[in-house]
């Protein structure tokens, strides 16, 4: 255990000297913003409450593009650099060294996450009676379950290559193929349809979490993904050890 707080520890303090990191939290934040005030001003010109929610839809969104730049040099940057070999060599688990890296992106990724808590703070604070607090909070739940599978699919995929650029590019691809995979089957029936629609990463978002629902099949699939993603980038480490 202490293994892996050093890891996560040190990765978390290097996004804070990243401009890449830097990049992404600002992009994220000005499309929200610019959305934000967007929905704000035609809230008001149209004389209707404005929704927490708005900005909560583009996040997801964001999030696809912006965590794979927050993943991809977790540990390419290691092999690039050949410093993966130290770790390799010191007394510590591949395991450990794997979920290490996944806190420490997990930890940036949960700082921009509650970052954007500024844009409802401030609908709660000029709506009255406010805004409705059930759907945000499972919203928020469910973009957390979110970005627990995209980081580890991003440490995984960082674990294949020495490439940042190509860590980024096949999480990203990874991540579009969960995205879209249902969409063929969408009006469809039977077995492969109830397979791909299961396996939809944005469904399980957009069809409960997003709408209020908190269920308990979308907290197994994001879970599940997630366990799945660091057991294949701890066995990707482990065969890195005995080339």
């Amino acid at each position: 255990m202490r293994n892996i707080w050093i890891i996560a520890t040190r990765e978390f303090r290097q996004y804070f000297i990243s401009p890449v990191a830097y990049a992404v939290a600002a992009m994220i934040f000005l499309v929200l913003g610019v959305i934000f005030y967007s929905n704000l001003g035609a809230s008001i010109l149209n004389q209707y409450a404005p929704d927490g929610q708005a900005v909560l839809a583009p996040l997801a969104t964001l999030l696809l593009f912006g965590v794979p730049a927050i993943t991809m040099r977790l540990i390419a940057d290691e092999s690039r650099s050949g410093t993966i070999e130290l770790l390799l060599t010191a007394p510590l688990r591949d395991a450990e060294l794997v979920i290490g890296k996944w806190l420490g992106g997990m930890g940036f990724s949960l700082v921009i996450l509650a970052g954007t808590w500024i844009f409802p703070i401030i609908l709660n604070a000029i709506t009255s009676p406010g805004i409705d607090q059930g759907p945000l909070v499972s919203s928020y739940l469910g973009m957390l379950l979110m970005i627990m599978a995209m980081v580890a699919i991003g440490v995984m995929a960082s674990a294949f290559f020495a490439n940042s650029i190509a860590s980024y590019f096949t999480t990203l691809g990874i991540l579009l193929l969960l995205w879209v995979i249902s969409l063929p089957v969408q009006s469809g029936s039977g077995a492969a349809s109830t397979v791909l629609s299961y396996l939809d990463f944005s469904g399980h978002f957009y069809n409960n979490a997003y709408a209020g629902v908190i269920d308990t099949r979308d907290i197994v699939y994001y879970v599940s993904l997630t366990a799945l993603a660091l057991f294949a980038g701890t066995r990707v480490v482990e065969a890195r050890r005995w080339q």
